[in-house]
């Protein structure tokens, strides 16, 4: 299957999702996650219409980034170490995976000095597993209080990753409760605007993610597969 009738298949199916779920397909965004395909096949990824990239290691995206010319808008999904933000900042719009408030602080050091401001994402263990990283949502209030003296990083929302499940069904109360924990933090008021965002699901529960509220999905091996395996050509 090419890449183009590929992207055709996982678009049918969020459409499906959103009619399912009583939402608006353009409320619901793809991060194509290129973390083990070539810079060619990125390349052909954003020339489909995709411009979100996301990438998990910094050693493995900025060749890419640099070779794509900084084309696209660049995700980080991983797990960010402190010492590898000077390779982030600049180049990734996006932080999936704040939760710490040392990584907040050299995030805020490096966007000032670069005189910008990085959207970010607190992410949280909803399924409580300690392979997982990620606050407590019982931390997740004080956390947003801390994050307001950090003024070059803009908290737009909540991530998770829920556990692999044969049957992606049994993510939905992990995805519910990220979209519930959300909402009771705007209802808190403490952060400058609401959180509007909720980066959850990936290529075997994307569909049960967007039917509980995510506008933002990760997916990777669906779209693009892994290596080379997936043809580009239309």
């Amino acid at each position: 299957m090419s890449l183009k009738e590929q992207i055709k298949l996982v678009e049918e199916r969020i459409q499906a999702a959103c009619e399912r779920s009583g939402r608006r397909r353009e409320d619901v965004h793809i991060v194509a996650v290129t973390k083990y395909v070539s810079s060619d096949l990125t390349r052909a990824v954003l020339e489909e219409g995709i411009t979100h990239i996301g990438e998990n290691r910094p050693q493995h995206a900025l060749p890419k980034w640099e070779a794509l010319g900084g084309q696209g808008v660049w995700h980080f999904i991983g797990h960010l170490q402190s010492r590898k933000v000077k390779d982030v900042i600049g180049r990734f719009q996006y932080i999936h995976s704040l939760d710490r408030i040392s990584l907040a602080s050299e995030l805020e050091k490096r966007a000032e000095g670069l005189d910008t401001t990085v959207s970010a994402f607190v992410q949280v263990n909803v399924s409580g597993e300690a392979s997982k990283q990620g606050i407590t949502p019982e931390t997740a209030a004080d956390f947003l209080r801390e994050m307001q003296a950090y003024p070059h990083i803009k908290v737009i929302g909540l991530m998770t990753m829920a556990p692999i499940e044969d049957d992606p069904e049994q993510t939905r109360p992990v995805f519910g409760r990220l979209r519930k924990l959300r909402d009771e933090l705007n209802d808190l008021g403490i952060t400058n605007e609401p959180l509007t965002e909720l980066s959850m699901g990936m290529s075997g529960d994307f569909e049960v993610a967007i039917e509980e509220g995510a506008t933002w999905v990760r997916l990777g091996t669906i779209l693009v597969g892994k290596g080379e395996e997936m043809t580009w050509e239309s």
